[in-house]
Protein backbone atom coordinates (compact mmCIF):
# COMPACT_ATOMS: atom_id res chain seq x y z
CA UNK A 1 0.00 0.00 0.00
CA UNK A 2 1.42 3.37 -1.02
CA UNK A 3 1.21 6.23 1.43
CA UNK A 4 2.36 9.82 1.09
CA UNK A 5 1.12 12.16 3.78
CA UNK A 6 0.95 15.04 1.30
CA UNK A 7 -0.54 13.25 -1.72
CA UNK A 8 -4.01 14.27 -2.91
CA UNK A 9 -5.38 13.42 -6.35
CA UNK A 10 -2.31 13.59 -8.62
CA UNK A 11 0.17 10.72 -8.48
CA UNK A 12 3.88 11.43 -8.79
CA UNK A 13 5.87 9.97 -11.70
CA UNK A 14 7.73 6.85 -10.56
CA UNK A 15 11.14 8.12 -11.73
CA UNK A 16 10.60 11.44 -9.96
CA UNK A 17 9.60 9.60 -6.79
CA UNK A 18 12.69 7.39 -6.94
CA UNK A 19 14.91 10.43 -7.47
CA UNK A 20 13.39 12.51 -4.67
CA UNK A 21 13.09 9.76 -2.08
CA UNK A 22 16.67 8.64 -2.68
CA UNK A 23 18.08 6.83 0.36
CA UNK A 24 15.53 8.34 2.71
CA UNK A 25 13.89 5.03 3.61
CA UNK A 26 17.23 3.49 4.57
CA UNK A 27 18.29 6.57 6.51
CA UNK A 28 14.93 6.78 8.29
CA UNK A 29 15.55 3.41 9.90
CA UNK A 30 18.10 5.20 12.10
CA UNK A 31 15.27 7.46 13.26
CA UNK A 32 12.37 5.01 13.51
CA UNK A 33 12.21 4.41 17.27
CA UNK A 34 12.66 8.11 17.93
CA UNK A 35 9.73 8.88 15.64
CA UNK A 36 7.58 6.58 17.77
CA UNK A 37 8.77 8.28 20.98
CA UNK A 38 8.17 11.75 19.54
CA UNK A 39 4.65 10.72 18.56
CA UNK A 40 3.96 9.40 22.07
CA UNK A 41 4.90 12.78 23.53
CA UNK A 42 2.96 14.67 20.86
CA UNK A 43 -0.31 12.79 21.40
CA UNK A 44 -0.04 13.20 25.17
CA UNK A 45 0.14 16.92 24.57
CA UNK A 46 -2.79 16.78 22.10
CA UNK A 47 -4.92 15.09 24.74
CA UNK A 48 -4.00 17.79 27.28
CA UNK A 49 -5.42 20.47 24.95
CA UNK A 50 -8.51 18.36 24.16
CA UNK A 51 -7.59 17.43 20.59
CA UNK A 52 -7.65 13.77 21.59
CA UNK A 53 -9.80 11.99 24.16
CA UNK A 54 -8.26 10.05 27.04
CA UNK A 55 -9.43 6.78 25.49
CA UNK A 56 -7.89 7.71 22.15
CA UNK A 57 -4.63 8.62 23.86
CA UNK A 58 -4.51 5.31 25.69
CA UNK A 59 -5.18 3.28 22.54
CA UNK A 60 -2.67 5.23 20.42
CA UNK A 61 0.01 5.17 23.11
CA UNK A 62 -0.25 1.42 23.55
CA UNK A 63 0.08 0.84 19.80
CA UNK A 64 3.00 3.25 19.49
CA UNK A 65 4.70 1.34 22.30
CA UNK A 66 4.11 -1.87 20.35
CA UNK A 67 5.63 -0.29 17.24
CA UNK A 68 8.61 0.94 19.26
CA UNK A 69 9.32 -2.60 20.48
CA UNK A 70 8.89 -3.97 16.95
CA UNK A 71 11.56 -1.50 15.84
CA UNK A 72 13.84 -2.55 18.71
CA UNK A 73 13.32 -6.22 17.78
CA UNK A 74 14.14 -5.63 14.11
CA UNK A 75 10.59 -6.40 12.94
CA UNK A 76 9.83 -2.94 11.54
CA UNK A 77 10.24 -2.09 7.85
CA UNK A 78 9.33 0.87 5.68
CA UNK A 79 7.26 -0.75 2.98
CA UNK A 80 7.64 -0.17 -0.76
CA UNK A 81 5.53 2.78 -1.78
CA UNK A 82 5.67 4.32 1.70
CA UNK A 83 7.71 7.48 1.55
CA UNK A 84 9.30 7.69 4.98
CA UNK A 85 9.22 6.53 8.58
CA UNK A 86 6.57 9.08 9.56
CA UNK A 87 4.23 7.74 6.88
CA UNK A 88 4.96 4.11 7.82
CA UNK A 89 4.13 4.59 11.48
CA UNK A 90 0.95 6.48 10.68
CA UNK A 91 0.02 3.76 8.17
CA UNK A 92 0.48 1.03 10.78
CA UNK A 93 -1.63 2.92 13.31
CA UNK A 94 -4.39 3.43 10.76
CA UNK A 95 -4.30 -0.22 9.66
CA UNK A 96 -4.46 -1.45 13.24
CA UNK A 97 -6.70 1.15 14.86
CA UNK A 98 -8.71 2.70 12.02
CA UNK A 99 -9.25 6.44 11.57
CA UNK A 100 -7.92 7.24 15.04
CA UNK A 101 -4.46 6.65 13.59
CA UNK A 102 -4.91 9.64 11.30
CA UNK A 103 -5.22 12.00 14.26
CA UNK A 104 -1.59 11.85 15.41
CA UNK A 105 -0.42 14.41 12.85
CA UNK A 106 -2.60 17.23 14.20
CA UNK A 107 -0.44 20.29 14.89
CA UNK A 108 2.64 18.77 13.26
CA UNK A 109 4.51 18.90 9.97
CA UNK A 110 6.99 16.34 8.75
CA UNK A 111 9.47 19.22 9.12
CA UNK A 112 9.28 19.39 12.90
CA UNK A 113 8.71 15.64 13.09
CA UNK A 114 12.05 14.86 11.45
CA UNK A 115 13.69 17.65 13.45
CA UNK A 116 12.67 16.08 16.75
CA UNK A 117 13.63 12.60 15.49
CA UNK A 118 17.10 13.88 14.62
CA UNK A 119 17.53 15.62 17.97
CA UNK A 120 16.55 12.47 19.88
CA UNK A 121 18.78 10.29 17.69
CA UNK A 122 21.78 12.64 18.02
CA UNK A 123 21.38 12.86 21.79
CA UNK A 124 21.38 9.09 22.19
CA UNK A 125 24.27 8.61 19.77
CA UNK A 126 26.40 11.22 21.53
CA UNK A 127 25.93 9.26 24.74
CA UNK A 128 27.06 6.02 23.08
CA UNK A 129 30.08 7.78 21.53
CA UNK A 130 31.04 9.03 24.99
CA UNK A 131 30.73 5.51 26.42
CA UNK A 132 33.26 4.28 23.84
CA UNK A 133 35.46 7.35 24.28
CA UNK A 134 35.63 6.84 28.05
CA UNK A 135 36.94 3.30 27.63
CA UNK A 136 39.66 4.59 25.28
CA UNK A 137 40.48 7.42 27.70
CA UNK A 138 40.89 4.99 30.60
CA UNK A 139 43.10 2.70 28.51
CA UNK A 140 45.36 5.60 27.54
CA UNK A 141 45.68 6.65 31.17
CA UNK A 142 46.46 3.06 32.22
CA UNK A 143 49.18 2.76 29.56
CA UNK A 144 50.57 6.16 30.55
CA UNK A 145 50.93 4.96 34.13
CA UNK A 146 52.30 1.58 33.09
CA UNK A 147 55.07 3.08 30.94
CA UNK A 148 55.62 6.38 32.72
CA UNK A 149 59.29 5.67 33.41
CA UNK A 150 60.20 4.57 29.87
CA UNK A 151 61.96 7.35 27.98
CA UNK A 152 61.61 8.02 24.26
CA UNK A 153 62.78 10.85 22.03
CA UNK A 154 60.61 13.89 21.59
CA UNK A 155 60.65 15.56 18.18
CA UNK A 156 60.31 18.99 16.67
CA UNK A 157 60.42 19.32 12.86
CA UNK A 158 60.81 15.50 12.89
CA UNK A 159 64.27 16.08 14.35
CA UNK A 160 65.29 14.50 17.64
CA UNK A 161 64.69 17.22 20.20
CA UNK A 162 64.38 16.45 23.92
CA UNK A 163 63.57 13.52 26.18
CA UNK A 164 59.95 12.47 26.26
CA UNK A 165 58.35 9.36 27.71
CA UNK A 166 55.63 6.90 26.93
CA UNK A 167 53.87 8.25 29.99
CA UNK A 168 53.73 11.62 28.26
CA UNK A 169 52.80 10.15 24.88
CA UNK A 170 49.85 8.06 26.03
CA UNK A 171 48.77 10.72 28.53
CA UNK A 172 48.83 13.47 25.91
CA UNK A 173 46.16 11.71 23.89
CA UNK A 174 44.10 11.09 27.01
CA UNK A 175 44.09 14.80 27.80
CA UNK A 176 43.35 15.61 24.15
CA UNK A 177 40.13 13.64 24.56
CA UNK A 178 39.10 15.99 27.40
CA UNK A 179 39.15 18.83 24.87
CA UNK A 180 37.06 16.77 22.48
CA UNK A 181 34.62 15.90 25.26
CA UNK A 182 34.20 19.60 26.07
CA UNK A 183 33.44 20.52 22.46
CA UNK A 184 31.04 17.58 22.19
CA UNK A 185 29.25 18.83 25.31
CA UNK A 186 28.62 22.19 23.64
CA UNK A 187 27.19 20.37 20.61
CA UNK A 188 25.07 18.24 22.94
CA UNK A 189 23.59 21.34 24.55
CA UNK A 190 22.78 22.94 21.19
CA UNK A 191 21.07 19.72 20.14
CA UNK A 192 19.17 19.13 23.40
CA UNK A 193 16.34 21.61 22.74
CA UNK A 194 12.88 20.78 21.49
CA UNK A 195 11.84 21.82 17.95
CA UNK A 196 8.50 19.97 18.11
CA UNK A 197 5.58 22.35 17.61
CA UNK A 198 7.38 24.54 15.12
CA UNK A 199 5.44 22.59 12.44
CA UNK A 200 6.58 23.64 8.95
CA UNK A 201 8.62 26.41 10.54
CA UNK A 202 5.87 28.89 11.33
CA UNK A 203 4.01 27.31 14.23
CA UNK A 204 0.38 26.19 14.37
CA UNK A 205 -3.03 27.67 15.09
CA UNK A 206 -3.56 24.77 17.53
CA UNK A 207 -2.79 25.81 21.15
CA UNK A 208 0.19 23.49 21.42
CA UNK A 209 1.96 23.07 24.75
CA UNK A 210 5.58 22.89 23.64
CA UNK A 211 6.96 22.98 27.17
CA UNK A 212 5.03 19.82 27.90
CA UNK A 213 6.51 17.89 24.97
CA UNK A 214 9.96 19.16 25.95
CA UNK A 215 9.53 17.68 29.41
CA UNK A 216 8.04 14.45 28.09
CA UNK A 217 11.06 13.95 25.81
CA UNK A 218 13.69 15.04 28.36
CA UNK A 219 14.89 18.15 26.53
CA UNK A 220 16.60 21.01 28.37
CA UNK A 221 14.18 23.54 26.88
CA UNK A 222 12.11 24.50 23.88
CA UNK A 223 13.71 25.83 20.71
CA UNK A 224 11.55 28.91 21.21
CA UNK A 225 11.31 30.81 17.94
CA UNK A 226 9.65 28.52 15.41
CA UNK A 227 11.61 29.93 12.46
CA UNK A 228 14.84 29.44 14.40
CA UNK A 229 13.79 25.87 15.22
CA UNK A 230 13.45 25.12 11.51
CA UNK A 231 16.77 26.83 10.76
CA UNK A 232 18.34 24.36 13.20
CA UNK A 233 18.06 21.68 10.52
CA UNK A 234 21.51 21.41 9.02
CA UNK A 235 23.05 23.79 11.54
CA UNK A 236 22.72 21.31 14.38
CA UNK A 237 24.16 18.51 12.27
CA UNK A 238 27.10 20.71 11.28
CA UNK A 239 27.85 21.62 14.91
CA UNK A 240 27.70 17.99 16.01
CA UNK A 241 29.76 16.91 12.98
CA UNK A 242 32.44 19.42 13.97
CA UNK A 243 32.60 17.88 17.44
CA UNK A 244 32.85 14.37 16.00
CA UNK A 245 35.51 15.62 13.58
CA UNK A 246 37.53 16.85 16.57
CA UNK A 247 37.58 13.34 18.01
CA UNK A 248 38.58 12.01 14.60
CA UNK A 249 41.43 14.52 14.39
CA UNK A 250 42.83 13.37 17.74
CA UNK A 251 42.66 9.72 16.75
CA UNK A 252 44.10 10.39 13.29
CA UNK A 253 47.20 11.96 14.87
CA UNK A 254 47.51 9.01 17.25
CA UNK A 255 47.25 6.63 14.30
CA UNK A 256 50.01 8.47 12.42
CA UNK A 257 52.28 8.34 15.48
CA UNK A 258 51.62 4.63 15.90
CA UNK A 259 52.39 3.85 12.25
CA UNK A 260 55.61 5.87 12.42
CA UNK A 261 56.77 4.55 15.79
CA UNK A 262 56.06 0.98 14.66
CA UNK A 263 58.32 1.28 11.60
CA UNK A 264 61.78 -0.31 11.71
CA UNK A 265 63.51 3.08 11.47
CA UNK A 266 61.94 4.05 14.77
CA UNK A 267 61.18 0.76 16.50
CA UNK A 268 59.56 2.42 19.51
CA UNK A 269 56.50 0.19 19.70
CA UNK A 270 55.30 -3.18 18.43
CA UNK A 271 51.71 -3.50 17.34
CA UNK A 272 49.83 -6.70 18.17
CA UNK A 273 50.31 -9.24 15.37
CA UNK A 274 46.57 -9.68 14.89
CA UNK A 275 46.28 -5.98 13.98
CA UNK A 276 48.89 -6.15 11.21
CA UNK A 277 48.89 -7.75 7.77
CA UNK A 278 51.59 -9.19 5.55
CA UNK A 279 52.91 -8.41 2.10
CA UNK A 280 52.11 -10.55 -0.94
CA UNK A 281 55.78 -10.43 -2.01
CA UNK A 282 57.90 -9.53 1.04
CA UNK A 283 57.73 -12.25 3.69
CA UNK A 284 59.18 -10.07 6.46
CA UNK A 285 56.48 -7.40 6.36
CA UNK A 286 53.97 -6.65 9.11
CA UNK A 287 51.98 -3.70 7.89
CA UNK A 288 50.03 -1.41 10.26
CA UNK A 289 46.95 -1.57 8.03
CA UNK A 290 44.46 -1.10 10.85
CA UNK A 291 46.03 2.18 11.95
CA UNK A 292 46.43 3.29 8.34
CA UNK A 293 42.74 2.68 7.64
CA UNK A 294 41.93 4.40 10.93
CA UNK A 295 43.84 7.46 9.78
CA UNK A 296 42.00 7.51 6.45
CA UNK A 297 38.59 7.00 8.04
CA UNK A 298 39.26 9.77 10.54
CA UNK A 299 40.35 12.12 7.78
CA UNK A 300 37.16 11.32 5.87
CA UNK A 301 35.09 12.14 8.96
CA UNK A 302 36.88 15.48 9.23
CA UNK A 303 35.42 16.40 5.85
CA UNK A 304 31.84 15.91 7.06
CA UNK A 305 31.28 19.42 8.47
CA UNK A 306 32.34 20.84 5.11
CA UNK A 307 29.92 18.60 3.24
CA UNK A 308 27.08 19.83 5.43
CA UNK A 309 28.23 23.43 5.02
CA UNK A 310 28.25 23.12 1.25
CA UNK A 311 24.70 21.73 1.26
CA UNK A 312 23.33 24.47 3.52
CA UNK A 313 25.43 27.60 3.02
CA UNK A 314 23.31 29.20 0.28
CA UNK A 315 19.87 28.39 1.72
CA UNK A 316 17.68 31.15 3.15
CA UNK A 317 15.37 30.60 6.13
CA UNK A 318 12.63 28.02 5.78
CA UNK A 319 12.65 24.36 4.77
CA UNK A 320 14.21 23.07 1.54
CA UNK A 321 14.51 19.52 0.29
CA UNK A 322 18.29 19.95 0.03
CA UNK A 323 18.40 19.18 3.76
CA UNK A 324 17.37 15.57 3.10
CA UNK A 325 20.79 14.85 1.57
CA UNK A 326 22.54 15.64 4.86
CA UNK A 327 21.10 12.46 6.37
CA UNK A 328 23.07 10.23 4.01
CA UNK A 329 26.42 11.62 5.15
CA UNK A 330 25.55 12.42 8.76
CA UNK A 331 23.50 9.59 10.26
CA UNK A 332 26.06 6.79 9.62
CA UNK A 333 28.97 8.79 11.08
CA UNK A 334 28.15 7.73 14.63
CA UNK A 335 28.53 4.04 13.83
CA UNK A 336 31.79 4.82 12.03
CA UNK A 337 33.37 6.87 14.83
CA UNK A 338 32.34 4.29 17.44
CA UNK A 339 33.88 1.52 15.33
CA UNK A 340 37.10 3.53 15.07
CA UNK A 341 37.25 4.29 18.79
CA UNK A 342 36.62 0.67 19.76
CA UNK A 343 39.27 -0.67 17.38
CA UNK A 344 41.88 1.88 18.47
CA UNK A 345 41.22 1.10 22.13
CA UNK A 346 41.85 -2.59 21.49
CA UNK A 347 45.16 -1.80 19.78
CA UNK A 348 46.33 0.69 22.40
CA UNK A 349 45.63 -1.83 25.17
CA UNK A 350 47.93 -4.39 23.50
CA UNK A 351 50.79 -2.21 22.22
CA UNK A 352 54.22 -3.36 23.39
CA UNK A 353 56.78 -0.68 24.17
CA UNK A 354 60.51 -0.78 23.48
CA UNK A 355 62.02 -0.13 26.91
CA UNK A 356 65.61 0.36 25.66
CA UNK A 357 65.26 3.12 23.09
CA UNK A 358 67.73 5.53 24.71
CA UNK A 359 70.53 2.96 24.60
CA UNK A 360 70.92 3.82 20.92
CA UNK A 361 73.57 6.53 20.45
CA UNK A 362 71.58 8.19 17.69
CA UNK A 363 69.41 9.65 20.46
CA UNK A 364 72.19 10.89 22.73
CA UNK A 365 71.89 14.51 21.65
CA UNK A 366 68.35 14.72 22.95
CA UNK A 367 69.98 15.06 26.39
CA UNK A 368 71.83 18.24 25.38
CA UNK A 369 69.24 20.52 26.99
CA UNK A 370 69.47 18.48 30.17
CA UNK A 371 73.21 19.23 30.24
CA UNK A 372 72.63 22.95 29.56
CA UNK A 373 70.15 23.08 32.43
CA UNK A 374 72.53 21.18 34.72
CA UNK A 375 75.31 23.70 34.08
CA UNK A 376 72.90 26.61 34.53
CA UNK A 377 71.73 25.14 37.86
CA UNK A 378 75.37 25.07 38.96
CA UNK A 379 75.63 28.82 38.29
CA UNK A 380 76.81 29.14 34.70
CA UNK A 381 74.77 31.72 32.70
CA UNK A 382 72.34 29.94 30.40
CA UNK A 383 73.82 31.41 27.19
CA UNK A 384 77.31 30.33 28.21
CA UNK A 385 76.06 26.85 29.08
CA UNK A 386 74.24 26.62 25.74
CA UNK A 387 77.40 27.63 23.85
CA UNK A 388 79.62 25.21 25.78
CA UNK A 389 77.34 22.23 25.12
CA UNK A 390 77.02 23.22 21.46
CA UNK A 391 80.78 23.40 21.03
CA UNK A 392 81.21 20.05 22.81
CA UNK A 393 78.77 18.47 20.36
CA UNK A 394 80.58 19.97 17.38
CA UNK A 395 83.89 18.69 18.72
CA UNK A 396 82.52 15.19 19.34
CA UNK A 397 83.14 15.58 23.07
CA UNK A 398 79.55 15.50 24.36
CA UNK A 399 78.78 12.68 26.78
CA UNK A 400 75.12 12.60 27.79
CA UNK A 401 73.80 12.04 31.28
CA UNK A 402 70.71 10.00 30.52
CA UNK A 403 68.92 10.55 33.78
CA UNK A 404 66.16 13.15 33.72
CA UNK A 405 64.62 14.93 36.68
CA UNK A 406 61.53 16.80 35.49
CA UNK A 407 59.20 17.65 38.36
CA UNK A 408 56.90 20.46 37.20
CA UNK A 409 53.24 19.80 36.44
CA UNK A 410 52.71 17.77 33.30
CA UNK A 411 56.34 16.79 32.84
CA UNK A 412 58.00 13.39 32.61
CA UNK A 413 58.28 13.06 36.40
CA UNK A 414 54.89 14.59 37.24
CA UNK A 415 52.36 13.47 34.63
CA UNK A 416 49.31 14.83 36.49
CA UNK A 417 47.27 11.88 35.27
CA UNK A 418 45.08 12.08 38.37
CA UNK A 419 44.23 15.67 37.49
CA UNK A 420 43.52 14.71 33.86
CA UNK A 421 41.15 11.98 35.09
CA UNK A 422 39.40 14.49 37.36
CA UNK A 423 39.12 16.94 34.47
CA UNK A 424 37.59 14.29 32.22
CA UNK A 425 35.13 13.19 34.91
CA UNK A 426 34.11 16.77 35.69
CA UNK A 427 33.32 17.38 32.02
CA UNK A 428 31.47 14.07 31.84
CA UNK A 429 29.31 15.02 34.83
CA UNK A 430 28.07 18.03 32.84
CA UNK A 431 26.09 15.72 30.58
CA UNK A 432 22.63 14.94 31.97
CA UNK A 433 21.69 11.66 30.36
CA UNK A 434 19.50 10.53 33.27
CA UNK A 435 16.82 13.12 32.51
CA UNK A 436 16.09 11.81 29.04
CA UNK A 437 16.36 8.16 30.12
CA UNK A 438 13.70 8.76 32.78
CA UNK A 439 11.53 10.62 30.27
CA UNK A 440 11.74 7.76 27.76
CA UNK A 441 10.97 5.18 30.45
CA UNK A 442 7.80 7.08 31.36
CA UNK A 443 6.66 7.24 27.75
CA UNK A 444 7.28 3.53 27.23
CA UNK A 445 5.59 2.43 30.45
CA UNK A 446 2.47 4.60 30.49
Amino acid sequence: MALKLWEKSVQVNHDVETYTVGLDREMDMYLAKYDALGSMAHISMLQSINLLSKDELEILTKELQNIYHEIEDGKFVIEDGVEDVHSQIELLLTQRLGDIGKKIHTGRSRNDQVLVDLRLFIRSEIESVIDALTILFNTLIAQSERYKSILMPGYTHLQVAMPSSFGLWFGAYAEALTDDLTVLQAAYKVNNRNPLGSAAGYGSSAPLNRTMTSQLLGFDSVDYNVVHAQMGRGKTERIVANAIAGIAATISKLAFDACMFNSQNFGFIKLPDEFTTGSSIMPHKKNPDVFELTRAKCNKIQSLPYQITMITNNLPSGYFRDLQIIKEAFLPVFDEIKSIINMVERMIAQIKVNENIIDDDRYKFMFSVEEVNRLAAEGMPFRDAYKKVGLDIEAGQFTPHKEVNHTHEGSIGNLCNDKIVNLYNNILSGYDFDTYHKAFNKLLNK
